[in-house]
């Protein structure tokens, strides 16, 4: 394993080895694609063109999902995740289609395992509000990507981070939180309902989670030579859904942000 993981990573690496082994939505490997469903679950805004014989690194990427749909997109794929489980996911879909991925067990803010200038494309699985600071994942993907390059990643609003999603009061739901850029979150309830695909539900501990602002995030990036080509929320409000439930909080605040740029390496 690249490096030495932390106090912090190593408590959430044993938190995504529960979680994956709870079957969590995250941790279940997509063995149903073609090419037309991989390229809809990677890219809905049409960004990221053709892969082909593309070499594309997945961050945090565990699960077989994201490796197997760019792998048979025919895109050269390393995926680097800190949880076995998650990594024995990908070998199982890469055998599933019979495509080899290149597997790095490791923290995704140590890309030692990767030369500069080696990836087309950086696509960073949900996972930056996991650390504290996201400078050191930054610095790697602009360290690793050709000139040219695409980094897509996929965080949490830093609004959602301040919300209790259980709070309906009738009105809105409550703000609960004060607005700290890199702040831990701070949840009522740290455990996540999984499913286990099986009708079954129980409740898992969850990993520690910090707030990531906008402003961070995006200046971020341009100071390292990246140009913001696309910024959308993500989320799949219902206003006319039960107040109080997910998808009615989800109209009231998209939970999500999806981002990409381009490195211009300009600095």
């Amino acid at each position: 394993m690249p490096g030495m993981l932390d106090d912090l990573a190593r408590h959430n690496q044993q938190r995504w080895e529960a979680l994956a082994r709870g079957n969590v939505m995250f941790s279940r490997p997509w063995l149903d694609l073609d090419a037309d469903t991989a390229r809809q679950r990677l890219d809905e805004t049409g960004i990221m063109g053709d892969v082909t014989g593309k070499n594309v690194l997945c961050l945090a990427g565990g699960g077989g999902q994201q490796t197997a749909a760019f792998a048979l997109l025919g895109a050269h794929v390393t995926v680097v995740d800190f949880c076995e489980t998650q990594l024995q996911r990908v070998r199982d879909a890469a055998e599933h289609y019979g495509h080899d991925v290149r597997i790095v067990q490791g923290d995704f803010r140590d890309l030692s395992c990767c030369d500069d200038e080696s990836f087309d494309l950086v696509y960073h699985v949900h996972s930056l509000n996991f650390i504290p600071d996201p400078a050191p994942v930054f610095d790697e993907a602009a360290r690793v990507l050709r000139t040219g390059g695409l980094y897509r990643l996929h965080y949490t609003n830093p609004a959602h981070h301040g919300v209790d999603d259980d709070s309906w009061n009738g009105q809105g739901y409550l703000i609960t939180q004060p607005f700290v850029d890199g702040g831990e979150v701070v949840w009522t309830d740290q455990w996540w309902m999984v499913d286990d695909g099986s009708g079954n539900r129980r409740q898992i501990e969850g990993p520690r989670e910090f707030r990531h602002s906008l402003s961070t995030v995006v200046n971020g990036l341009i100071r390292r030579g990246f140009v913001l080509l696309h910024l959308s929320e993500d989320g799949n409000g219902d206003l006319d859904a039960e107040p109080g439930t997910w998808h009615h909080y989800e109209a009231y605040c998209p939970p999500w942000l999806c981002l990409w740029a381009q490195l211009a390496r300009s600095v």
